[in-house]
């Protein structure tokens, strides 16, 4: 079911109607120094979360994913392969999102940049709280493909 918002014109009175749809994102979960990268938000909501953000326009969520990497850790990354993708309209409770999840090596000197109030390295056994968003719930499936419990992920 499409969901829209009519609008009216000021001016002239016209009706416009606006579709509301999800908005796209991209999390990279990034193996680094025998853990995963997590950052700490600055913002809300806060807590730690895999790095990622919103997809520019223009954009390919391969393309956004490199650049959130970067920008919120310092990090480049490599083989750089699609996980899954999590569209649950509650995963953030800002609005309705889509998020591309990858899986990717980093390299470099590990840093909190951007809106990252932190960043560290974690092991399945040492998970900082609160995890942000679902993530906690990315970070779990993540570990069951790392054991072989889960088949087919990552894409190429």
């Amino acid at each position: 079911m499409a969901v829209k918002e009519m609008l009216i014109c000021p001016s002239c009175g016209h009706v416009i109607e606006r579709y509301k749809n999800p908005v796209p994102t991209v999390d990279i979960i990034i193996e680094y120094a025998a853990g995963i990268v997590l950052v700490e938000r600055k913002n809300p909501p806060y807590g730690w979360a895999l790095p990622g953000g919103f997809v520019d326009y223009g954009e390919t969520v391969e393309q956004a994913a490199r650049r959130e990497a970067g920008e919120e850790t310092g990090l480049a990354i490599d083989d750089l392969r699609m996980f899954h993708v999590y569209s649950d309209p509650e995963r953030d409770p800002r609005h309705h999102t889509i998020t591309t999840v990858f899986v990717a090596r980093g390299s470099g000197s590990l840093r909190a940049g951007d809106d990252a109030g932190g960043a560290g390295v974690f092991s399945q056994d040492a998970l900082p709280e609160p995890i942000a968003f679902d993530h906690g719930r990315i970070i779990s499936d993540y570990f069951s493909w790392k054991r072989g419990e889960r088949r087919g992920m990552p894409c190429r």
